[in-house]
């Protein structure tokens, strides 16, 4: 799968691959150049996941209940 491939995929689409790749590197059968080239390929979806994931949590909003009104997330003030 290519890269351009992988930027393609929805979120949930990529993670099904992703599993299903580790799925078939932990069966024990799969050869060595065909393992390095699945986990090359995991890595590339692992980012593409990780960047969705990064990209909604940007665009989530909450409820300030002070103000009853919606705020951007600022994951920074979730930590003080």
């Amino acid at each position: 799968m290519s890269k351009s491939q992988n930027t393609e995929l929805s979120f949930e689409d990529a993670l099904e691959r992703l599993e299903s790749l580790i799925e078939s590197m932990e069966d024990g059968e799969t050869p060595l150049a065909e393992l390095v080239e699945k986990f090359e390929e995991g890595t590339k979806l692992l980012k593409s996941c990780q960047a969705n994931l990064k990209q909604a949590e940007l665009t989530i909003e909450k409820l300030n209940f002070d103000t009853k009104t919606l705020e951007a997330l600022d994951p920074e003030a979730e930590n003080e």
